[in-house]
């Protein structure tokens, strides 16, 4: 337990020692690994913002279904509850849907109004809510071919377009976290191998003395972990002060606005998941960086 505990106070006391001598380098690595984290994790967050926003708009889609003239919806309705893509129906009455048209149009006698017209001119309408986004083209077409339906109406370009902003939000974040990744892992090599290079003389006599590669080189690997975990960290807090800030913004906006702000908010697990996918994605940049250049001259 002691020999234990000596190895870990040497391997802590020697990674620092590394990340004192390393001097502004040091902040170029975690500084590039700092950029990398947080467009990273902003391209995360609104990834799963811009997600939400269209299960909400998917899940609250209606399909508006009306029926012929002579169709009762008693005698549909049952047909389209079994539909799998159905999440709800709404069902509006060809009385209900004239009563509030009348009411609109601020005609106190309704009855007058249909005498004049003869009949109630609209017919029995459904409302359909799909599941998701994706199921509405596919589940409108089943409803018009449904005996009794004449029109099916729905408004999906909202939806592809989101859906598209997703889809290239998601490719762009794709080929900039690629580009920095490689960035900052070069960034960390070098680092690391500087320091490697300063202190060769050491190595050197550890090696005569009978060192171990493994022994010799863990503390250079560990400062490579401390790069990305401490740009993780900062990162992660410069996060935190645009939401604060953003969320101090949005008090004061219009309230169409805060309710779709309130709708695409991070959930509590979201909001502890991050922080662990940032710490995650540091560390094993630090570590890939550090290993590339602690290779060559573990091999020498």
């Amino acid at each position: 337990m002691f020999k234990s505990l000596t190895k870990l106070d040497y391997l802590l006391k020697e990674t620092f020692l590394g990340l004192l001598r390393g001097g502004w380098m040091n902040w170029a690595a975690v500084s590039t690994v700092t950029v990398l984290l947080f467009l990273f994790g902003l391209s995360l967050q609104t990834s799963w913002q811009v997600e939400k926003l269209l299960y909400q708009f998917g899940s609250q889609l209606e399909v508006s279904v009306y029926l012929q003239p002579d169709t009762r919806i008693e005698s549909i309705q049952p047909l389209i509850a079994k539909m799998p893509d159905v999440a709800a129906i709404e069902t509006i009455t060809k009385e209900e849907a004239w009563t509030k048209l009348v009411k609109e149009m601020r005609i106190s006698d309704i009855e007058s109004a249909t005498q004049e017209l003869g009949e109630n001119p609209l017919v029995d309408e459904m409302k359909v809510k799909a599941r998701n986004s994706q199921v509405v083209p596919n589940l409108a077409t089943q409803l018009a071919k449904l005996p009794g339906v004449e029109t099916v109406q729905y408004v999906d370009e909202v939806v592809k377009r989101i859906a598209q902003l997703h889809q290239g939000l998601n490719w762009i974040t794709l080929i900039i976290t690629t580009i920095l990744t490689l960035s900052a892992i070069a960034v960390t090599t070098t680092t690391i191998r500087l320091i490697v290079m300063a202190r060769r003389q050491e190595i050197e006599i550890m090696q005569l003395v009978g060192a171990t590669s493994v022994w010799i080189y863990l503390p250079f690997i560990l400062q490579g972990i401390s790069f990305g975990l401490v740009g993780s960290a900062i990162a992660w807090s410069f996060i935190s002060v645009i939401q604060q800030f953003l969320g101090k913004l949005l008090v004061n906006q219009p309230e169409f606005i805060q309710v779709i702000t309130n709708r695409v908010q991070l959930t509590p697990a979201e909001i502890l998941l991050l922080p662990l996918i940032l710490l995650s994605f540091g560390a094993a940049v630090g570590l890939m960086g550090s290993l590339f250049a602690v290779r060559r001259f573990a091999k020498g």
